[in-house]
């Protein structure tokens, strides 16, 4: 919403007079709406977004421009972007019915153009994201991007934002070896187990449990967790089955660090469990 105003001037030979100043004022009949689905991001994961545009005129309002700012931020003399917009992700509603979707432009920013809207209707424009090597990681870590709407019936430019927060839960994998892989009877043997977590720490609420079943089943069985002596198992000779109980193993958060270069490269918290014994 804005004020304008105005005053005449009136001149003649005997000198100048002003007018009364008039005062108008220019209500948008545009308003814009950006939602996040996605709630959360990780590193490698799509962020979909809806903007919603809403016309309360009884004028269809044409040549409607959405620009994505994808979140761009500079660092030293360039800008990166931590969203990279996902090509032919768009789906177009116009009043709610699927739609020919916009002309999409991709520059860094991602532009829809074209656009619509209808007199007393909508359009939604959805659309997917995928984080970049500069999206923030680590805790408190978001991505802040707004969309900017510009038409030949909207007065000032509509920003419409919004912020996704990083998911910090625990983010694990685990790989396991066999030492020595080349073996004969009665042969001591240990297996080896690398947890790795991309994400948050993984605490006892975690719950992670580790369950192996040993074939051949294995005999006189120790087993450390970080190099230190670990009981908090059960274990079965007979069927070679051997599962940690709940919450024992934990995992510490990996180490989020940005580079000179503004990416970012996690370093994942590792945590190892041996298993050894007879085969």
């Amino acid at each position: 919403m804005a004020q304008f105003y105005n005053q005449a001037t009136l001149t003649y030979t005997g000198g100048t007079v002003n007018s009364n100043i008039t005062v108008g004022e220019v209500t948008e009949v545009i308003t814009a709406t950006k939602t996040p689905i996605t709630k959360e991001y990780t590193a490698d994961s799509d962020v979909t977004y809806l903007i919603s545009l809403v016309n309360s005129g009884d004028v269809d309002v044409t040549g409607v421009t959405v620009v994505d700012d994808l979140g761009g931020y500079t660092v030293g003399t360039e800008t990166v972007y931590p969203l990279s917009y996902v090509a032919d992700s768009v789906t177009y509603l116009v009043d709610g019915t699927p739609s020919a979707a916009p002309t999409v432009t991709v520059n860094g920013t991602v532009t829809f153009s074209d656009i619509t809207v209808p007199a007393n209707g909508n359009v939604a424009i959805i659309y997917e994201a995928e984080t970049t090597a500069y999206a923030p990681l680590g805790e408190g870590a978001t991505i802040a991007n707004s969309a900017t709407i510009n038409g030949s019936c909207i007065v000032d430019p509509i920003i419409a934002a919004a912020t996704v927060p990083m998911d910090m839960a625990p983010a694990l994998t685990i790989s396991k070896s066999l030492t020595p892989d080349v073996l004969s009877g009665c042969t001591e043997i240990t297996y080896t187990f690398d947890i790795r977590n991309y994400g948050g720490a993984a605490d006892a609420a975690a719950q992670i449990a580790l369950a192996d079943t040993f074939d051949p089943p294995l005999t006189g069985l120790e087993v450390t967790l970080g190099g230190a002596a670990f009981t908090a198992y059960t274990y079965s000779e007979t069927t070679g089955i051997m599962t940690t109980t709940a919450g024992a193993i934990t995992v510490p958060a990996a180490t989020f660090t940005q580079n000179t270069d503004g990416t970012w490269t996690t370093d994942p918290g590792v945590v190892t469990v041996t298993v050894t014994g007879t085969m």
